[in-house]
């Protein structure tokens, strides 16, 4: 996904790109280390809960020595709408599908679809940002389509079918 430009110079956007790879990682990380907790009994809810609890927890010290909020003017209140929407759609309900799918379809049907999430940001920035689609953001669409196809392994069914 980061393309062959990699490869050629190490830029300023070297940073970025090494954020999305260890997102990348931080996903397998997740779905094998979440399914733990469908064996020991706990709900989506209890899981999703402790996890962005935790993680906010581990956050507070790094915002107030980055950010020193005290220094901030107050923001509006569709800032403070937008957060509160980002924090209980985006975050809380996802979570609490994602560690739900876990438990019921597996990790594997659940990393599966962590493919498209390229996919829905490349379609969701040229409906609502008027970003331009090019011819290799149609290949990239295909290929991680025709992944996902050949992991699922119906197309495999279907094409042994006599």
């Amino acid at each position: 996904m980061i393309g062959g430009e990699f490869f050629q110079s190490l830029g300023s956007n070297i940073y970025g790109q090494i954020a999305i790879l260890g997102a990348a990682i931080s996903y397998s990380f997740a779905v094998v280390y979440g399914h733990r907790f469908k064996d020991m009994g706990l709900s989506s809810m209890a899981t999703a809960t402790g996890q962005v609890t935790a993680s906010s927890i581990m956050l507070i010290p790094i915002m107030l020595i980055v950010d020193q909020p005290w220094n901030l003017t107050m923001p509006g209140m569709s800032v403070i709408g937008a957060l509160i929407g980002l924090a209980a759609l985006s975050t809380s309900l996802a979570y609490v599908l994602y560690f739900r799918i876990l438990a019921t379809a597996g990790p594997t049907n659940l990393s599966i679809v962590t493919f498209l999430i390229p996919v829905s940001a490349i379609l969701l920035g040229a409906v609502f940002l008027g970003e331009v689609l090019q011819t290799k953001h149609f290949i990239g669409m295909t290929m991680i389509g025709l992944g996902l196809a050949v992991l699922d392994g119906r197309l495999w069914k279907y094409i042994r079918k006599p």
